[in-house]
């Protein structure tokens, strides 16, 4: 089906998911996820803020402010079906209960296409 021609299917609806965590948090992340079936995901190293606006360290006898906290982003595409399970995943293993733990958005998908195969949407998956 030509990228132009793409409509909207039962089953055929993809997410995409994205999020911040703790970088200590990833491998966790990671084999919670494997376990309840998602087979890939990108993983970016980042710096960011949010609530916690970064902090200060001392470093050689003088204090400095630290503006960016690192994160590990994950991008994950997932059928509709799986979305909600991955998103309570990640929330539920990602969590320490304290202040920087991370966000997560849902985006809807409009066109997957796999390069090699050229499947599309969640064929593509």
């Amino acid at each position: 089906m030509p990228w132009g021609a793409c409509q909207r299917q039962k089953g055929k609806n993809v997410k995409l998911i994205i999020a911040a965590i703790k970088p200590f948090k990833l491998e966790e992340v990671r084999e919670a996820l494997t376990a309840i079936g998602v087979r890939g995901m990108m993983v970016t190293e980042i710096k960011g803020f949010g609530s916690q606006s970064g902090h200060t360290e001392i470093y050689r006898g003088a204090e400095y402010a630290v503006n960016f906290v690192p994160k590990v982003r994950l991008e994950i595409v997932v059928s509709d079906a799986l979305a909600d399970q991955v998103v309570s995943t990640i929330q539920k293993t990602a969590k320490t209960d304290k202040i920087g733990d991370g966000k997560i958005f849902v985006l809807d998908v409009q066109h997957a296409v796999r390069v090699r195969t050229g499947e599309t949407d969640d064929d593509a998956l």
